[in-house]
């Protein structure tokens, strides 16, 4: 599998602040999930909860997930099922769908992923947001052999959050 090395900027746009904060780290993202050209990265977040299974006919399936996305310490959005993540700064939303075969596996953790937009509300930083990307994951794999049907499970999980918009 080809992977490129790109920038990713760990910061918040700040709407009607005018204030744009970025500390640049490195991530290589994989072919498979990288953003379609006419689209620009505006903030990429440090989400950290669980993934949520529940347990139906003996196998483990994802509910939800239910995960705090920050930035230098302060939380900025709120992660749950859809998936969709809503701003706590200014009540923006974006809800997406996972792009068909925009998967990129990890070692012991769920896979990077590619997914677009298909809701938006609001004008704040998540209003215009085309697609999100789910980068460096660590953990959130559902338990390994059987289980109960009928019981649930919350596995620990990392992620780091891209978003983008149209250029």
């Amino acid at each position: 599998m080809k992977r490129t090395t790109v920038a990713i900027a760990v910061g918040a746009l700040l709407i009607g602040g005018g204030t744009t904060a970025y500390a640049a780290t490195s991530t290589r993202v994989p072919d498979a999930i990288k953003v379609p050209e006419g689209n620009k990265r505006i903030a990429t977040y440090l989400g950290e909860g669980v993934q949520i299974y529940g347990c139906a006919n003996g196998a483990w399936a994802l509910i939800q997930p239910a995960a705090t996305l920050s930035h230098r310490g302060r939380t900025i959005a709120l992660h749950s099922k859809g998936p969709v993540w809503t701003s706590t700064v200014d009540g923006s939303t974006v809800g997406a769908a996972a792009v068909p075969g925009a998967s990129s596996p990890r070692p012991n953790a769920v896979p990077e992923l590619l997914l677009k937009a298909n809701l938006n509300s609001g004008d704040g930083i998540f209003g215009k947001v085309t697609y999100v990307q789910r980068l460096d994951t660590r953990g959130g794999l559902a338990p390994a052999g059987t289980c109960a049907t009928g019981t649930q499970t919350a596995v620990r999980y990392s992620a780091d959050y891209a978003f983008w918009v149209a250029k």
